[in-house]
Parts: C-alpha cells; structure tokens; sequence
C-alpha cells in the first residue's frame, strides 16, 4: 500500500500542488512542503479519531460520502478558482478532525513552512476534501466496513508500504512526545515552543523535506 505522501509526489499530486499553488498565490515548492507536512498531521488525526467505537462509526460515514469523486475531475475542481462549496466542506472537516487544536496546528504549520496564516488555513481547506476523497477511495476499494480494517488501513496509509511500515510509529512516537497518544497536543505545544526544533524540523528530519 502507498503511503499518503507518495500520492504527492504522483501525476495526481502535482495537479493538487499546481491546483492549490494557483487557487491560493502560493508558489509550487511551498505549497508541495506545506502539503508534505499537513497531510501526516490530518492523517494521524484522523487515525486518532478511529481509535474509538465512536469515532471510527463517525469517520466510516463521512468517508462513505467521500469515495474518491473529487480526485476524478481536478481539472474542473480547479479551473477558475475552488467552489465556496468545497472550501465550506474542508473547514467542518478540519474542525472535526482536530477539534479545539486546530488553531495551534495552523499557527504551527505556518511557522515552519514560512507561509501566512491565512494562505496555511486556505490551503488545508481545500486539502481536507482531497484527503478525505483519497482515503474514502482507499477505503472503498478495500471493501472495509469495521473499525480495526479503518485503523489498519490508516495506519498504512500514514506509514506507506510494507518496506516504510517503521515510518507510522516513528511518526507517531515523535510527534506523541508526551507519550499521551495524541500526537494534536504535540502539534499545539510544537507551535507554543515548548517542544525544541518545531513540527517542520522534525518531520523535515523524517521525510528529509
């Protein structure tokens, strides 16, 4: 199974990077690093939010709503700017994802891409969709319906194939520095400095972005 960030690094991928470079006047190499460290963090949410019965019966409903349509037309998703729609559906899906951590993993996403505020929070509006579509895709082609075939599968997209399976723990381990299983209250106290070298630092160290 690949991994979330080698959908990046695809034909697919570089049209979201262009696509989402172009909506928001970033450039390219920005937008590809900001999106090589959000995606893991909304991933390892989203793998957080499935560890529970609750959470993983949540998640299982709104990936059954996002089966990979939106990665079938992204030249129309883009072309003139993404629907209010879109970026609407991406806000209630970062709220969901990370709750009432959500303005420090901006700040933190921010500080170590180099990026404003609110081109980060404009960016993670219109990726929020695009991972949820690739995930449901996933999901659906899986033929998954419980909640340990979600986590499992999460887990793998997180870690990417069997040869990079080490990367999920690592990436969790890392980020879990206060060994809590949330790897979001790592992400605030990354962007409040009270973890040294900072969210881009460590996954830089990892993914060597």
């Amino acid at each position: 199974m690949s991994g979330i960030l080698d959908l990046l690094s695809g034909p697919i991928g570089q049209q979201i990077i262009s696509g989402v470079a172009g909506q928001t006047n970033q450039s390219a190499d920005k937008t590809s690093g900001l999106l090589s460290m959000a995606l893991p963090v909304l991933m390892g949410a989203m793998k957080k939010n499935a560890s529970t019965p609750e959470g993983a019966q949540g998640l299982m409903g709104a990936l059954g709503k996002h089966q990979g349509g939106i990665l079938d037309n992204l030249g129309g998703l883009f072309e003139g700017g993404v629907d209010e729609s879109v970026q609407k559906e991406g806000d209630g899906i970062l709220g969901h994802l990370l709750g009432s951590k959500r303005p420090a993993v901006e700040n933190a996403l921010s500080q170590q891409s180099g990026m404003d505020l609110g081109a980060v929070t404009n960016i993670l509006k219109v990726a929020a969709p695009l991972l949820m579509g690739a995930v449901g895709k996933q999901t659906q082609q899986a033929g998954i319906s419980d909640s340990n075939g979600l986590g499992n599968l999460l887990g793998g997209l997180l870690g990417g194939s069997s040869q990079n399976s080490g990367s999920s723990s690592i990436l969790t381990s890392i980020l879990d520095a206060d060994g809590d299983g949330s790897i979001i209250d790592d992400v605030a106290n990354m962007a409040m400095g009270k973890n040294k070298g900072g969210l881009g630092g460590l996954l830089g160290g990892l993914f060597g972005k």
